[in-house]
């Protein structure tokens, strides 16, 4: 049985469920079907009539929320003690998530905003600022609407296009792969000048003449 199958089978047996229980499901990185997939796939349910527009965005959101906001919780209870008392043995120190904290607090809300369309981040995010124990307003305010955007986004994929669903489903896919890989990209790139530009400015470390 493919995913797609599966999914199917979930929704002939659960109908909205299957968004109110799985995507946080997907949200807490079990191997399931990916969040996106079964977002456009309820759009195309929603295109067949077989379900109604607005009950579907609800729960997807609902399910959404309460995926993110579990990782939140389960980072910021557990995977910031455990990184605090077991972090020596890895090499990393209190200090290292005070910095980390310092530099999510000037570029890393944005980001956050955005890692729902990315698997992968999606699933890590919501942990990872719980771990450096970002205020639970500020996660909110950024996570929340982040997650309404998706659920929206690829509902409605399914529902335009109908029947081509999944053909639209794979170039958005892969184009959004493109995209973020050259985002990476050009990150990095202003990392390593800044970086450059710190090492120059130490005394010990300009270059000769």
């Amino acid at each position: 049985m493919n995913v797609l199958e599966w999914i199917e089978r979930m929704f002939e047996h659960y109908g909205y469920f299957v968004l109110l229980l799985g995507l946080p499901i997907d949200f807490i990185a079990l191997p399931l079907p990916p969040g996106q997939t079964t977002l456009t796939y309820t759009g195309y349910l929603v295109y067949k009539g077989v379900l109604e527009l607005l009950p579907a965005i609800l729960m997807a959101y609902a399910g959404s929320i309460i995926g993110i906001t579990v990782t939140y919780i389960l980072g910021y209870q557990i995977g910031a003690p455990i990184i605090e008392r077991f972090g020596k043995w890895i090499l990393i120190k209190p200090t290292h998530l005070e910095r980390t904290k310092r530099i999510y607090e000037k570029y890393g809300n944005k980001m956050l905003f955005i890692s729902f369309f990315v698997p992968g981040v999606r699933q890590f995010f919501g942990y990872f600022v719980g771990i450096i124990r970002i205020p639970f307003r500020t996660f909110a305010l950024f996570a929340y609407p982040g997650a309404l955007i998706w659920v929206l986004v690829f509902i409605s994929l399914g529902n335009i296009f109908g029947e081509q669903w999944q053909k639209i489903f794979v170039l958005v896919e892969r184009y959004l792969g493109y995209f973020f890989a050259g985002l990476g990209v050009f990150v990095l790139a202003i990392l390593i000048v800044r970086w450059r530009k710190w090492w120059l400015k130490k005394p010990d470390n300009k270059p000769m003449q």
